[in-house]
């Protein structure tokens, strides 16, 4: 594995991002799907850029309930995308990538002080027994926290088992990726597990296929943009949260206003970006996703 730091990240996210467009228009109203990774205030230098203190944390939260808008997890989304049955009055979505240490502890008790619910997906190399991960050295749950999450209303999704860059993977390494962390949180949690978070957002229209194939429901990518009730169900828009963004920003989004409305297509230089880390694949073998 090769990582070039914060910077590399910063690159990887920017591209990501879709351009600011105004609010959606009527009938296709936007939904924001946050996307967070840790909360504390000493991350690791590796992580700090996608990081919130808890004093941030909480303003977000609180801009959250003032909103008015209704909290769901996931499957809610999932069912209105498959047809099942209608989202609830302007829906939000909290999520978090990885698992962090502070999920299970005071990120959840801040959710779940204000009748939050979230969805987390989890990258299983990072916290199973003996696992095995590209993401570079942090504080992480264990597996064993999964549970304890899901009881505090914290819905589990997968993350994968190493947090690669799944769109320049072959198709064996792929699905190992896909089955194997799902597996295994449906071993931990006995019953399926139906949603997945492509890591830092990379897909592709083959990836997308082999995450249906795999047994998820939905998956959910980054592209800094809010999603809407049109969004497509293996390439879910979500807004990365960054430490420079302000309560005034969240505020914004919670408007549907601030960021594009998916779904779109990938742009020219998104395209671009994924054909050159195929080739850097080809050289250096699979990389992480950040």
């Amino acid at each position: 594995m090769r990582t070039d730091g914060r910077g590399r990240a910063e690159r990887g996210a920017r591209e990501s991002e879709g351009p600011v467009g105004p609010p959606p228009a009527e009938g296709a109203p936007a939904i924001p799907v946050f996307l967070y990774h840790s909360v504390m205030d000493d991350p690791p230098h590796w992580i700090a850029e996608f990081t919130v203190t808890p004093e941030q944390f909480a303003a977000h939260l609180d801009a959250v309930v003032r909103s008015g808008r209704t909290p769901v997890t996931i499957s809610a989304i999932a069912d209105h995308l498959a047809g099942r049955a209608p989202l609830p009055p302007r829906p939000v979505l909290l999520t978090f990538d990885d698992g962090f240490a502070d999920l299970p502890g005071p990120t959840a008790e801040a959710l779940a002080a204000r009748a939050l619910p979230a969805t987390a997906y989890l990258t299983t190399g990072a916290i199973a027994p003996g696992g095995r991960s590209l993401l570079p050295p942090a504080p992480m749950m264990s597996l064993a926290d999964a549970a304890e999450l899901e009881r505090s209303g914290i819905e589990i999704g997968s993350h994968t088992v190493t947090h690669a860059q799944l769109d320049t993977l072959s198709a064996k390494a792929l699905a190992y990726e896909l089955r194997t962390s799902k597996a295994v949180l449906e071993d931990a949690l006995g019953h399926e597990i139906r949603h997945l978070a492509y890591p830092h957002g990379y897909n592709s229209p083959r990836v997308r296929a082999m995450s249906a194939g795999a047994g998820y429901e939905t998956a959910t990518a980054v592209r800094h943009a809010l999603s809407s009730d049109r969004d497509e169900r293996y390439r879910i828009a979500r807004l990365i949260v960054r430490r420079t963004h302000t309560v005034a920003d969240v505020e914004g989004w919670l408007a549907g206003a601030g960021a594009r409305v998916a779904p779109y297509r990938d742009g020219p230089k998104t395209i671009a970006w994924r054909w050159y880390r195929r080739a850097r694949a080809v050289l250096h073998g699979p990389e992480f996703a950040g």
